[in-house]
């Protein structure tokens, strides 16, 4: 009913910076390869380190039981614990980034570690909408892009990728720019760095008249 509309419309998380996130509109920044398909939430970050609703610290547990040996030492072979990782900020996924289980520690946990977005050419829907909802973009792109985009990170680790959310675009370092999909009601969200409470607290004003006016 209206009173319960209105009550929820002006409901206010205990912090109110919790309804807005980091504006997501150009950007650019280096790569990380990770060619494995299949990756799943598990892998991402295992259910051990599920019990925390707290993002802070996620980053540590991120590929947990790839990035350390039985001992918790670090590996050294792989990618995350090596210099080039560091400052990345696009993860370059496999086929099927994000299945399994459903959790938003996922993407927590690679925004923690500073990833701002992840490549793949086909992602889990839950571990999508899960990114999108946190600020976190999942970019598809064609089997043939894919393939060479991890061709020319592997002849230049230093290369460069660039996002312009508005226009849709990834610019690969070779020069060519390719398309990519999105949600609309997501891209609105992402470009003006708000959730969905926050989209309809925008319009509050304008609900607040309709409800006056249809008693």
């Amino acid at each position: 009913g209206r009173g319960l509309r209105a009550e929820w419309l002006h409901y206010r998380c205990a912090d109110p910076a919790e309804l807005i996130m980091e504006k997501i509109i150009a950007f650019s920044g280096r790569v990380v390869p990770l060619p494995i398909d299949n990756v799943d939430t598990d892998q991402i970050i295992p259910a051990r380190f599920l019990k925390t609703t707290d993002k802070s610290g996620l980053a540590a547990n991120l590929f947990y039981d790839w990035r350390y040996d039985a001992q918790g030492a670090p590996r050294p072979d792989f990618i995350l614990n090596q210099p080039s990782a560091r400052g990345a900020i696009f993860l370059l996924a496999g086929h099927n980034f994000g299945c399994g289980s459903s959790r938003e520690h996922a993407p927590w946990a690679l925004q923690g570690f500073g990833f701002r977005a992840v490549i793949s050419t086909e992602f889990a829907d839950i571990f999508q909408n899960n990114s999108l909802k946190n600020g976190f973009l999942p970019i598809v792109i064609d089997r043939p892009t894919h393939r060479n985009l991890f061709e020319l990170v592997a002849q230049n680790p230093e290369a460069e990728l660039t996002v312009d959310l508005a226009a849709q675009t990834l610019q690969l370092p070779d020069g060519r720019t390719v398309t990519f999909p999105i949600d609309p009601f997501s891209r609105i969200c992402l470009l003006n760095g708000i959730d969905e409470l926050g989209y309809l607290l925008r319009h509050e004003g304008a609900i607040r008249d309709y409800e006056q006016a249809h008693a």
